[in-house]
Parts: C-alpha cells; structure tokens; sequence
C-alpha cells in the first residue's frame, strides 16, 4: 500500500515564486486580543431530557424565590425539564455595548440532550470577577439521540452541548493597548528571524527608514502616531503590505493514530543503509473431543491443540545518498512496500542515527 503524504504548500510552490502575504496575515497587534466570559445559567424546556442533580433543584429553587415563588422548606423541585450548564464565550477585542455575540452552552449535570431548550438570562463574567455581557436565547443543537424500551441508546453527535447566535448582549468593553503609547508591537503568529527582517524591512522602504525595527524573532516595534484618528489609517496602511514570509523550518509530522505524514521542503536525510522486513506470528487452536466407551462411566476431555505459524518477509534494504530530496524518501520507502506505520518506525531510527535533519514531531 502506498504511504499517504500530505504536502505541504510550500513544496508545491517549488517551481514557482514564493506568493506574497499581507502583513495583517502574518501578525497581529500586542494587547488586542479576545477574553474569556464564563457563567453559569439554567435551561429550560427541555423535553424530560434534563439532570436531576441537587445542585439544579436549589438553582431552579432560589429562581423561583427571585420570582416571587417560595416553596415549602425541603422541597426539591425534580424537574426533568431544566438542565444546568456553564455558558462561555470570547469578548472580541473593540467590541461595544449593545452589540451581540455568540455564546456556548454545556450541560453541567447528567442531562440526556439540551435540544429544544432556551437559556435563561444568565450573566457572563471576566477573570476580574465584573459582568461584560448578558446571555438568553434558544439553543442550537447539532446532535442527538434515542432511546428504545428495551434499555438501548443511539447518540449522534453530541446533544449535551449546544449555541446560541448572537446569544449574549455586551454590557461593558475592555480596555487594550491600542491607542497607548507613542508606539505598537506587531507579534508574528510563528516566530522566525527571516520574516521578522522582512517585515520590518517591509514597513521602512514603505513609510520611510526608522519607522520600525525587529525586537526579536517574534516581535516588530512600529512608531505609530498618537492621534487615534491618525493611528487607525496608519494601520491600515501597514496591515495590507505585503511580503514573503522566512521559509519554514524542516520539519516531519507524524499523526500516530491515522498514520498521516506530512514531510516539509526542505527535509534531507544523510547518507544511510536501511533496511525493513516484518515477522508475523499466527497462533490457533483447534480443540479434539476424547469421548469415552459406552457404560465406561468415564468423562468427555477436551484437549485443545495449539498451532503456532511464524513467517518472516524477506528483508529489503535501500540507501540513502548525501542530501536526498523529499521525492526521494517517499519513492524509496514505497519501493519497499512500507506501511505508514513501518513510515515512522524508520523516520525515528534516522533520527537517533542522526541522518535525518529535521524535526521529528509525533502527536
């Protein structure tokens, strides 16, 4: 069988130029970034496909209380029609009160399904502890599930989670570091020399020399104007330059449980003589019945008989020459008939022979 690679999109621009990206591709702005709201809320009307945990009765009890309801002491109310669930969701940066967001939800007890439930108004907090947005809405479940009257079960998906679009009303907005300072740090997503160069290289022949320059192989510092109606199309500007990002580093990624490889450009393998072959053993057995003579008063025996089988396929050995490109691994490899499996074990012993120059990640 033949090994499944994935390329990646630089191997397939070999022959070709390297296509420019734009800056706002590359990195994005110190200090404007999403956060985290979480809350807690309850869901109801559910089709008796909710918890009956004790946390969700004092819930819906002290509900009911702010309602103006009080029940008797020691009544729990078991309703199979509430569900409790954690609510989250990320606060945009620049985002205003009175616009919307997405939220989840995520049942906290043993609810069967949140499908056909609506949340109830439920406040989303920060990690500071203050309220940022408000949550309600019907929920959208993509999964499901049903139960048969003898005891069996079939799920799809899964119904204990769900969304609400444009669920939560933002009530407060977040400071960021956008309009501070006399300058901005633009962080690369994937840090690297080459592209750090490149980039502020870029935003200097653009507006002129000293206006930027690399702190590392992460960061860029650009003088930005204090004005922030200046500093907006300023951005602007330097967001849609565009530039050719530092080649990725050489580097194989193994995915052990499907047996996907993807091998970079630029992986080279050192002179080296490997060899592959399997050993296989089949072991069965067969059971032979001893029956005893008529009026023998004697027991039927089982016995069972063991056959073991080893085959061994014959060893094929290949070499690698100095500075053999990608195409040639894979053709190598595939000539002996490797499985992706026999892929990985040779691309480990490469490396601790140290012939193989590149990363070797396995997740």
């Amino acid at each position: 069988m033949k090994i499944k690679l994935l390329f990646t999109l630089s191997l397939l621009l070999i022959s070709g130029l390297v296509q420019a990206e734009r800056i706002k591709d590359l990195a994005s702005i110190a200090g404007v970034r999403s956060n985290q709201l979480i809350g807690y809320g309850l869901v109801v009307g559910l089709d008796g496909t909710g918890d009956k945990t004790k946390f969700t009765g004092q819930s819906l009890r002290n509900l009911l209380v702010e309602m103006g309801i009080n029940l008797p002491p020691g009544t729990d109310p078991k309703s199979k029609n509430v569900a409790a669930v954690s609510v989250h969701a990320d606060l945009p940066p620049f985002v205003k009160p009175g616009q919307e967001i997405d939220i989840t939800v995520s049942s906290l007890g043993d609810a069967q399904s949140l499908r056909g439930g609506s949340l109830l108004m439920t406040p989303l907090k920060g990690a500071d502890g203050n309220i940022y947005a408000m949550a309600q809405g019907n929920l959208v479940v993509g999964g499901f599930g049903a139960n048969a009257g003898d005891g069996s079960r079939v799920t799809v998906n899964i119904p204990s989670a769900g969304r609400v679009p444009n669920g939560a009303t933002v009530e407060r907005t977040v400071k960021n570091a956008f309009n501070v300072g006399d300058h901005i740090i633009l962080n690369l997503h994937s840090p690297d020399f080459t592209t750090a160069s490149r980039l502020s290289n870029a935003i200097n022949h653009t507006l002129g020399k000293g206006t930027a320059s690399s702190m590392d192989a992460s960061s860029i510092k650009v003088n930005a104007p204090r004005d922030p109606s200046q500093r907006v199309p300023f951005l602007s500007l330097i967001e849609n330059l565009e530039l050719n990002p530092g080649e990725a580093p050489a580097r194989v990624v193994v995915n052990s449980r499907s047996g996907t490889v993807v091998i970079g450009q630029h992986v080279r393998v050192s002179p080296a003589a490997v060899t592959h072959g399997n050993l296989s053993v089949t072991i069965s057995a067969d059971a032979e019945v001893s029956q005893p003579n008529p009026f023998s008063q004697g027991q039927t025996v089982i016995t069972p008989n063991f056959d073991i089988e080893i085959s061994e396929e014959d060893s094929r050995m290949f070499v690698f020459d100095p500075g053999v490109s990608l195409d040639d691994i894979v053709r190598a490899v595939n000539q002996v008939g490797a499985a992706p499996g026999d892929l990985v074990a040779i691309l480990e012993a490469l490396k601790q022979a140290g012939a193989l120059r590149a990363d070797l990640v396995v997740i």
